[in-house]
């Protein structure tokens, strides 16, 4: 399978990686001067970010301010099965990526659109990132922060790496409608979407009448079964009971404090939640005489719904991770790029393509251009003269 990965900035980009961790041939289109994700590094020299989400792809460098190079964009989209973008309005029309053009060249072609916030309406244009269409907009900002407190900023990629398994899923739907009808179609996600789905807990209480759309109310929703607690040395455990008539005895017993379960206070469920700041307090006084090493073995025991909230450089060596191959091993391992994530699905007796290094910009056009497109060495020589495509070789100045 074909695909061509002219997106950018970053959900689109994570389809098409999925798509590469399956086995397709994902081709990534990029300007002259190489995508401008290239450049999201922070304060580090490392384009880690690339790294994760150009895995397996191989990369052609194309001016397509130039017809020439915008006609080669078409040739391999006539033979290409699937196509990802997130342009939108006028960008669409300049690099001629309309899908009613590009399916006019393909009819089989799977025409796959991530966008901010839709394809209508009144923001249907307006440039858009994760954390605002999918974070801010979608309400999550504002019900995740507690009482007095200022609303914080999402984690880098959180919602474009969700809207990226949507649209990855849309692909694999359409691709099974063409494998039962023979034809193309357009299929499409948004941030906006994504967000509002991931929220949709909270917005279907709100639908239904319900004072749920924060959680600043003045009486607090504090709740000692669903709080996070801190370890005398300074690890964080957070407890996510659900049942908690079955499991009070459990975690009173688990952290050796009996007791509780004859305190008046807590003799009952509506008891514990007139007195739930009081319990709180004394869970965290407990816990804060126990080592994140002494508290675990407890919960575990005693069958606490809990996790431990694991710093990153944990998360990235984490044992149940490495066993499940959620982190992997890169191929061919480098100081900076040792290990990375491996996309979240999984298909029996289905060998996922081990993870390859992003390419340079253009390290691929020669092989692209004869391989895919059959240019012979004379025609593709003439292109990198005129400037239309470029290689790693050949860096590019203006």
């Amino acid at each position: 399978m074909l695909v061509i990965d002219a997106a950018t900035f970053l959900a689109g980009l994570g389809a098409a990686t999925v798509l590469g961790d399956c086995g397709a041939t994902v081709l990534k289109i990029e300007p002259p001067e190489g995508d401008r994700y290239r450049t999201l590094k922070g304060s580090y020299d490392i384009d880690y970010n690339w790294l994760l989400t150009s895995r397996n792809k191989k990369s052609i460098a194309i001016d397509l301010k130039c017809e020439e190079g915008v006609q080669l964009v078409h040739d391999l989209v006539a033979i290409a099965d699937v196509f990802v973008t997130n342009f939108i309005g006028e960008h669409i029309a300049r690099y001629q990526y309309e899908y009613e053009r590009l399916i006019e060249m393909n009819p089989r072609l799977i025409y796959a659109h991530v966008t901010g916030f839709g394809t209508k309406g009144p923001d249907v244009e307006r440039r858009s990132f994760d954390a605002t269409a999918w974070w801010a907009s979608s309400g999550l900002m504002e019900f995740v922060r507690d009482k007095d407190v200022k609303p914080v900023s999402s984690a880098p990629g959180m919602g474009d790496h969700a809207t990226s398994m949507s649209l990855f899923s849309a692909i694999a739907c359409a691709l099974y409608k063409r494998e039962r009808t023979g034809k193309g179609s357009y299929v499409s996600t948004s941030l906006l979407a994504n967000g509002i789905w991931s929220n949709g807990m909270a917005l279907q209480g709100v639908i239904a009448g319900m004072d749920i759309g924060s959680r600043k109310q003045a009486t607090g929703l504090r709740n000692p079964f669903s709080s996070v607690y801190e370890t005398r040395d300074g690890a964080y455990v957070l407890f996510s009971i659900v049942n908690a008539a079955r499991e009070w005895p459990l975690v009173a017993r688990a952290l050796d404090r009996e007791e509780w379960l004859d305190d008046p206070r807590f003799s009952s469920l509506s008891e514990i939640i007139a007195h739930r700041f009081e319990l709180i307090d004394m869970t965290q006084a407990r816990i804060q005489e126990l080592t994140l090493d002494e508290l675990l073995p407890k919960l575990v025991e005693y069958e606490i719904t809990h996790s431990h909230v694991k710093p990153m450089a944990e998360v990235v060596n984490d044992e149940q991770a490495l066993a499940n191959e959620i982190i992997v091993n890169a191929e061919p391992a480098s100081d900076d790029y040792p290990h990375t994530i491996m996309s979240p699905i999984a298909i029996a007796d289905e060998v996922k393509v081990h993870p390859r290094r992003a390419p340079l910009v253009g390290a691929d056009t020669i092989d692209i251009l004869s391989t895919h497109l059959e240019r012979s060495t004379d025609q593709i020589e003439a292109l990198l003269e005129r400037g239309v495509v470029f290689t790693e070789q050949q860096p590019f100045s203006r």
